[in-house]
């Protein structure tokens, strides 16, 4: 089951998202357990940062992995004030951000990495394949 919720901010993202993710974790070859996505402000994500991973900096995006074998779960915890930003400085629609950084939460739990520059492209990959699935 994939829920979302929301600290700091009113419902604003919308539940489509959520059929597509789950088609995302299948062909992956994945199973779908629980996945939490926690949506907040720059403010609330840099706190969970700090807290947790000890990093002192903005992101978009945190993924706590509690994947057990072929089941996905986990939380993820998305700024909608980041992905926000990011758009307007990659000169795209917000729509476009959020569902790549949806995706990318998702594909980490899948197993994907982007520490290094070859898992990096990787990870773009999916994520700009499984985009164009959505739109």
């Amino acid at each position: 089951m994939i829920q979302f919720f929301y600290e700091n901010l009113p419902e604003t993202v919308n539940t489509k998202y959520i059929s597509w993710l789950e088609d995302i974790i299948l062909s992956e070859g994945k199973k779908l357990g629980e996945i939490n996505y926690i949506f907040c402000d720059d403010e609330y994500l840099l706190k969970v940062n700090q807290d947790y991973l000890q990093h002192d900096y903005y992101t978009d995006i945190i993924t706590f992995d509690y994947v057990k074998g072929k089941t996905i779960s986990g939380e993820i915890f998305v700024s909608l004030q980041r992905i926000s930003d990011n758009a307007s400085t990659l000169s795209k629609n917000f729509e476009e951000e959020l569902c790549r950084v949806l995706a990318h939460g998702v594909l980490h739990l899948s197993g994907y990495k982007d520490k290094s520059e070859e898992e990096e492209q990787l990870m773009r990959s999916k994520e700009d394949f499984y985009l164009a699935k959505f739109y």
